[in-house]
């Protein structure tokens, strides 16, 4: 508030997640979806909910806080606000990303920050996979083999650990889409879409399309520019006042 009032202009702000949802409905994957759902992966895991084409943010501004969710195979998080994690993110985060290549043997640079050491990991997955693909291996040609050694065995359990989470989200929204964006998901490509895509087959009865976000350059101060310019169109052609 203290800021608003000391600038000259209108002052709006978001979430990180809020933006790259903009971004990639205004320039990317999302493009003419009114009902989709971002899942966002790097430093933390967390959502942004598009229904009828406007995001949702809730009473408190805390729509989309998927970290936090209670989900099977994790363990339960109790007061998730002091410890800031909670099922989702331990099971499906770049932090269990990270746990499951010391649990494989996997090498990976320990100084690096977390996001971008799980990063690296998927990708190395997924240049393992991408010549590993089989129409046997799921219902979508090109899903890679779960049995392509360690890189194989990280791809597929953090595919499962994506699904699981956002079979709750398909059960409560049912979306027409769902988009894979943020660093880690990136990183693991189309071999880690085939594989969440066909774990969340199984996981749950509607079965939006799965992408790949496409605004991968700098996507938060994109959505940031195609909110603004929004604003800025809504002040120039307001004929109401």
């Amino acid at each position: 508030d203290e800021l608003a009032a000391a600038l000259p202009m209108p002052l709006d702000y978001d979430n990180d997640v809020n933006l790259v949802a903009v971004a990639e409905q205004k320039l990317g994957a999302a493009e003419e979806h009114e009902d989709f759902v971002l899942l966002w992966n790097e430093e933390g895991i967390g959502a942004a909910l598009v229904i009828g084409g406007r995001l949702h943010r809730g009473r408190t501004g805390g729509a989309g806080e998927v970290g936090f969710l209670p989900v099977p195979g994790a363990p339960l998080e109790r007061r998730p606000a002091r410890t800031n994690s909670g099922g989702f993110q331990e099971l499906a985060g770049a932090n269990a990303v990270l746990r499951l290549a010391r649990e494989l043997g996997l090498e990976y640079d320990r100084d690096a920050r977390m996001k971008d050491a799980a990063a690296e990991l998927l990708a190395r997955a997924a240049l393992a996979a991408s010549g590993s693909g089989s129409d046997a291996a799921g219902p979508e040609a090109g899903t890679p083999d779960a049995d392509s050694g360690a890189y194989g065995e990280l791809l597929r359990r953090t595919a499962t650990g994506v699904a699981v989470g956002l079979a709750s989200l398909v059960a409560m929204l049912d979306p027409q889409l769902i988009v894979l964006s943020g660093g880690v998901h990136t990183a693991g490509g189309e071999p880690l879409r085939a594989l969440v895509r066909a774990e969340l087959t199984e996981l749950a009865v509607p079965r939006p399309q799965l992408v790949l976000g496409t605004v991968t350059e700098h996507p938060v101060l994109n959505g940031a520019l195609q909110s603004a310019l929004a604003t800025a169109r809504d002040e120039v052609f307001d004929t109401a006042r």
